[in-house]
């Protein structure tokens, strides 16, 4: 194959055939430079068609991991919803037993919160984090102003993501001694 972008070699003028070779050789070189731009423009669809199709497929993919993220977790559910309904089918069942089966259906929840990476938010005691807790009141107590005193509610984390945050109650710091005025009444 020739190179469509030499230049052609220099004939002879004194050559009768000269003009018509030339025009053949150019001809023959137009020829080939069609054939190269045609395979360029064909290999160019078929890329741009693979590039659609991986773009496609690749939405798709995203679809669907945000449809089924969540089977692994609620495969994991049905075991306590079993065990909640096989609580409510016992006939007759005392009051030990169904603590029994509640706390059965309790360490299955746990279990199923744990291979899901979330996690209770059980603040108490702690600094009060406004990232992870929300204050319902602040209360006198004897504890350092700022420490949860009552957690009303867990929060839960999900892979270090807050998903609820706990409920408290935060404290203001010792109670003011009776007949004296609150600071900053």
């Amino acid at each position: 194959m020739t190179d469509p972008i030499a230049p052609a070699p220099e004939m002879a003028p004194d050559t009768p055939a000269a003009p018509e070779a030339r025009i053949a050789e150019l001809e023959a070189r137009l020829a080939n430079a069609e054939a190269e731009a045609a395979r360029l423009a064909e290999d160019f669809l078929r890329a741009k068609a693979e590039t659609d199709n991986t773009r496609r497929r690749a939405a798709e993919d995203v679809a669907r991991a945000h449809k089924f993220g969540i089977e692994t977790f609620a495969t994991s559910l049905l075991a306590v919803r079993d065990s909640l309904e096989a609580a409510l089918a016992v006939e007759g069942a005392t009051v030990d037993s169904l603590r029994q089966g509640v706390e059965i259906t309790q360490r299955q929840l746990a279990s199923a919160f744990e291979k899901a990476a979330l996690v209770p938010i059980d603040p108490m005691g702690g600094k009060f984090d406004p990232h992870r807790h929300q204050a319902l009141s602040q209360v006198d107590s004897g504890e350092e102003p700022g420490t949860v005193v009552a957690v009303v509610q867990k929060g839960y984390l999900l892979h270090d993501r807050v998903i609820r945050p706990a409920l408290v109650m935060v404290s203001r710091g010792e109670p003011a001694p009776a007949g004296e005025a609150p600071p900053n009444a």
